[in-house]
């Protein structure tokens, strides 16, 4: 019964077609920083809650009077710092206060907590609802609930930072395409969700740059594992190659990764890739670190 961003598939579908014709053909860029305008006017859709699951929606009038303002979580975008999603709301949603986040080529990228909680939902719906989903509480009657995908990285009972990776954007349940839904709901009931203080667009589709954890000071952290082929790994000054070095680390040890950032490009036991990860003393190439992800999930170093 969903449908989702039909103007990205299209897309694929002639690059597909290019290449199978072998012939000279010139594909639109999508535009990453600005993927409202990529995705156009189209209305997206999925299936709602499972069965007891369902929620009323409040105004921003009901919420007013039915919470102290003081008991809100400072709430941000489920994503890592600086990353741009549309993300769409209309009266045809279910909760209609819920949210849609896309962008391009976003099948397993990170969804991150949109702030501090304990876990107390991961469930799967199989093919139907929200498919593999994720339920945060954050205490004072609010939650947050994560759904349609691809890989839950959390357990129940588990607290979590704000910034923590949770999963990954899937298409899991009554969905057709990747997309993050995303609910805020205060006693059981939804409401219109708040990014960095500001509330959702309803109804319509617009550009959100997350600010989540965007301070290296903040509190969220993730645990790697170096993975040589038995060399030591260096820890180097900055995220570069040619920065001086200023320790060393065995194959298996375990970091503390507070922060991440782009640099010299490494070609490592995960591939190529141009992240560095701040472990307190130093900077170490992504590419010989398991995170659980090849994308940033950590706020960018400073």
């Amino acid at each position: 019964m969903s449908r989702i961003v039909i103007s990205k598939w299209s897309l694929l579908s002639m690059v597909m077609a290019c290449a199978v014709a072998q012939v000279g053909c010139v594909a639109e860029m999508v535009d990453e920083s600005d993927p409202a305008g990529a995705l156009g006017d189209e209305e997206w859709s999925d299936d709602g809650p499972p069965p007891g699951e369902e929620a009323a929606d409040a105004d921003e009038e009901e919420l007013v009077e039915t919470s102290s303002a003081a008991l809100a979580p400072a709430f941000q975008l489920p994503f890592p710092c600086n990353q741009v999603w549309a993300g769409q709301t209309r009266s045809n949603h279910s909760p209609v206060n819920s949210i849609d986040f896309n962008r391009a080529d976003d099948l397993g990228d990170p969804v991150v907590a949109a702030a501090a909680g304990t876990v107390t939902r991961v469930a799967n719906e199989g093919s139907t609802s929200y498919g593999r989903w994720v339920e945060i509480d954050h205490g004072g009657g609010y939650r947050t609930r994560y759904a349609h995908l691809q890989t839950q990285t959390v357990s129940v009972g588990q607290q979590v930072a704000m910034g923590r990776k949770i999963g990954t954007v899937g298409s899991t349940g009554g969905s057709t395409g990747p997309h993050l839904h995303y609910e805020v709901r205060l006693n059981g009931t939804a409401i219109k969700p708040v990014f960095n203080g500001a509330t959702a667009l309803f109804y319509g589709t617009k550009n959100y740059t997350s600010k989540n954890s965007c301070s290296s000071g903040g509190s969220s952290s993730i645990t790697g594992t170096v993975s040589t082929s038995g060399i030591n790994l260096t820890v180097r000054a900055a995220a570069s190659t040619s920065s001086a070095a200023v320790g060393s680390l065995a194959n298996g040890t375990k970091v503390t990764i507070t922060c991440q950032k782009q640099g010299t490009s490494v070609t490592g036991t995960y591939g190529t890739s141009s992240l560095w990860n701040y472990i307190g003393t130093g900077y170490v190439a992504d590419a010989y670190v398991y995170t659980g992800s090849n994308s940033q999930i950590l706020p960018t170093c400073n």
